[in-house]
């Protein structure tokens, strides 16, 4: 399972990066795309919109399921991946490069200290 260890991740299966300006890089994790199978389809909010943590945020399409976007973090979304529309597979391929899915201006930047590290994701993931 690869898993970036200056990213924080949520119970939900997202990862955050926080960008050298502040701001949060939101995605699903390798585990997660790799639970879900072939991905088709990404829905996701739009810019200028508000997230707020724990709250649905998007969906993740599957050829097996649909699956919720739990926001990790709340926020106000500065930008989203337009990519996924055209190339959703890009979830399966590259999870944490190309497949960010919303960069997001915190507005409780201390949430990410909540969120786990990577070595207490992978506990709870080898734990399911």
């Amino acid at each position: 399972m690869n898993l970036p260890k200056d990213f924080r991740y949520s119970e939900e299966h997202e990862w955050v990066q926080v960008q050298e300006d502040g701001n949060i890089r939101i995605g699903i994790t390798d585990f997660a795309q790799s639970e879900l199978g072939d991905i088709v389809f990404v829905e996701l909010p739009e810019e200028g919109d508000t997230i707020e943590s724990d709250e649905p945020f998007g969906s993740v399409e599957s050829v097996k399921t649909v699956s919720e976007l739990y926001a990790p973090i709340s926020g106000k979304v500065l930008s989203v991946n337009e990519e996924l529309e055209d190339s959703p597979e890009f979830v399966n391929e590259s999870p944490y490069e190309k497949a960010w899915m919303v960069v997001v201006e915190p507005t409780e930047p201390s949430q990410v200290e909540e969120l786990m590290t990577a070595e207490a994701y992978e506990k709870m993931v080898s734990e399911d």
